[in-house]
């Protein structure tokens, strides 16, 4: 009888580091979302919770790392504070682990990958903390199509027509609405690669001062193309308070 096939080692990276300026310095992970929803064990959520809750819900992912703030106040311990008290002691949930981050979220990232290298996981999922209302078929379609193509960003296809300026405020270009889409998260890259690409996208910020936008793009640079697949409206950002409301 031959032995069932291993199932891949996948993480992810759920980032959390920022400083949230536009909420008015109120970090808007730990917020808890309006209007109230619970947990497993009943707990409200907060944004970070429930983004966090909806990877380890999956029994494809097997680890979580969870970029923090370095002001000890912000850090990891509220973070962790910010977390349902059963998704941290059910031992049938991945286990989640605290990193600090960096200056910027491309340095953030980085820390995080460089901290899973001793777990080796073959693909991660990097997803926004302020994206808590990620579903289970998100994720499990993100998994699917990275296993496929190694490399894979979910787009929402765009409304209005967009153009493109220059500096004096004029149109240049008139672009074509079909073949333009607005990125959401996890994005989700085999595991090495992503790793290595980071490390020359922090060289070549050293040099040059480049300034990356998401994970997309340092693949794009360093790796080569990135698959689209289809976003979900719902998963939407936040960015403002009034983006709280569901």
């Amino acid at each position: 009888m031959r032995n069932a096939p291993v199932p891949p080692r996948i993480a992810v990276i759920v980032t959390a580091a920022g400083a949230s300026r536009r909420m008015g310095g109120v970090k808007k992970e730990y917020r808890p979302l309006l209007p109230q929803q619970s947990g497993p064990g009943g707990e409200s959520l907060t944004v970070l919770g429930a983004a966090v809750l909806a990877f380890a819900a999956s029994p494809r992912i097997g680890f979580i790392a969870v970029t923090v703030p370095q002001d000890p106040a912000a850090g990891e311990e509220a973070a962790r504070a910010c977390l349902p008290p059963s998704l941290l002691e059910d031992r049938s949930c991945p286990p989640v682990r605290f990193v600090p981050g960096g200056p910027t979220r491309r340095a953030s990232v980085h820390k995080a990958l460089a901290f899973l290298a001793s777990w080796n996981p073959a693909y991660v999922l990097i997803h926004d903390g302020a994206r808590p209302w990620v579903d289970g078929d998100m994720i499990e379609r993100t998994i699917d199509a990275v296993m496929q193509r190694q490399a894979v960003v979910p787009l929402l296809p765009i409304i209005e027509t967009p153009k493109e300026l220059d500096e004096g405020g004029f149109i240049t270009r008139h672009l074509i609405r079909s073949r333009i889409g607005t990125a959401q998260t996890p994005q989700a890259f085999a595991y090495p690669a992503i790793l290595q690409a980071h490390e020359q996208a922090a060289l070549r910020e050293e040099r040059d001062g480049r300034d990356y936008t998401d994970d997309a793009e340092v693949w794009g640079e360093f790796q080569g193309p990135v698959a689209a697949i289809p976003g979900v409206p719902a998963n939407r950002k936040i960015t403002f308070p009034e983006d709280l409301a569901s």
